[in-house]
């Protein structure tokens, strides 16, 4: 089964939810909801079918643990829906914009200075 269709199903994302925290007893993961253990047995059968989750059978009980490799595809997909980076506009840091910034007050401040007219106005 593809993840994607596997975590469709609310019960199914609450029982990756509730294994992602630890592994489980079926009948552990069945007190947690609203349906039968046959029935949370078939959902963990999915998701077992999807790779998201896996089984371990320790004697009678089967205890069934989390596979978060599981979730790749379903992270690659994610990923791929994110913005890309600005491309090349940004060539330089923010702050070499703020030293270009003060060195231009700094220069226009020296050159009005050194302006003759400059001289009678501030007197």
């Amino acid at each position: 089964m593809d993840p994607f269709a596997a975590l469709a199903d609310p019960v199914r994302r609450g029982l990756v939810a509730r294994l992602a925290r630890g592994p489980a007893r079926v009948v552990d993961l069945a007190a947690d909801h609203d349906v039968s253990r046959p029935a949370v047995s078939r959902h963990l059968r999915l998701l077992a079918d999807a790779g998201l989750v896996s089984a371990e059978d320790r004697g009678r009980e089967r205890h069934y643990r989390f596979e978060a490799a599981g979730l790749g595809v379903v992270r690659d997909w994610l990923d791929g829906l994110e913005p890309d980076a600005p491309s090349s506009d940004v060539r330089f840091a923010e702050s070499v914009l703020d030293g270009l910034d003060l060195e231009v007050r700094r220069t226009t401040r020296e050159r009005a200075a050194d302006r003759p007219d400059h001289a009678e106005e501030t007197a």
